[in-house]
């Protein structure tokens, strides 16, 4: 049996959690009290997810993982619907952090949110969209959201391709699980990992541009992941110094250059001096 702990303390704990099974800078399991030194994010980079898992959406029809793969990657959320406060700071923030973008759910990705609880119901998933989409505020994007309820083996299965682990208290009849994201390409296969209850925008946008194989985005974004590198550890992007240092080399000649150019067209264009052959 889990012993009881004070509510914030325990999400305190769960938020760290997610790193820490990968950067031994964060908390350790090992500091975890009893069955939460089980809790955490084992990173499976390049995992496939199994895509024949059969789920519920939110309306109550039967579908089946890979129906959300295969021509766009996707944001995957493990939660579960009657969670008390910490998956409710997980889907706010992704939410959050996808909503500065110009990239749209349903066109350029997906959003996935896969119960853990077998005893959560369409009518809970339902609710969960609705609140997420009126918060996200972007109207023709709801097909892009999908909630999900299913059965205990598709559950396990799901959350061991992602490295997902996460104990239930049968006194509490509730779930302890870590904070984070994953994101999966448009074949299933893991991609990135953001742990915590903050995701940056830009560190979402990179990750999204990444998975999907350069498929969307820029030339911007492309700039970008050259100067930013996603380390594991942290799950987050990181400068690279050398290569911001190129970039900055690189605009600095090209400026000089039309500088050059555009001096020498306005000297040409200047007429002669009065008298002149």
């Amino acid at each position: 049996m889990i012993r009881p702990i004070p509510g914030l303390t325990l999400t305190a704990l769960l938020l760290t959690a997610g790193a820490a099974h990968a950067d031994s800078s964060v908390v350790p399991s090992s500091a975890m009290p009893g069955p939460l030194k089980a809790v955490r994010y084992d990173q499976r980079l390049g995992e496939q997810v199994p895509l024949d898992l059969p789920f519920l959406d939110e309306t109550g029809r039967p579908v089946k993982l890979g129906s959300y793969l295969g021509s766009r990657p996707a944001v995957l959320v493990l939660a579960y619907y009657r969670c008390p406060m910490l998956c409710d700071m997980v889907m706010q923030a992704a939410e959050s952090g996808l909503r500065p973008l110009s990239l749209d759910p349903g066109k350029d990705f997906d959003v996935i949110v896969a119960s853990i609880d077998p005893a959560d119901t369409p009518e809970r998933a339902m609710m969960k969209k609705r609140d997420i989409v009126k918060r996200y505020s972007r109207p023709g994007t709801e097909a892009g959201w999908h909630f999900l309820t299913g059965a205990k083996p598709s559950i396990e299965r799901l959350a061991h391709a992602v490295g997902f682990q996460y104990v239930y208290d049968p006194e509490k009849q509730q779930f302890a699980h870590a904070a984070g994201i994953v994101l999966l390409t448009p074949g299933g296969k893991v991609s990135r990992y953001f742990f915590g209850i903050e995701y940056p925008p830009r560190d979402l946008r990179l990750g999204l541009v990444e998975a999907s194989g350069n498929k969307i985005g820029g030339l911007v974004d492309q700039v970008l992941l050259y100067c930013f590198h996603y380390d594991p550890a942290i799950g987050r992007y990181s400068a690279i110094t050398l290569n911001i240092m190129r970039v900055a080399a690189l605009a600095t000649v090209i400026g000089l250059v039309l500088m050059i150019v555009l001096l020498r067209r306005r000297e040409a264009a200047q007429p002669g001096p009065l008298g002149a052959a």
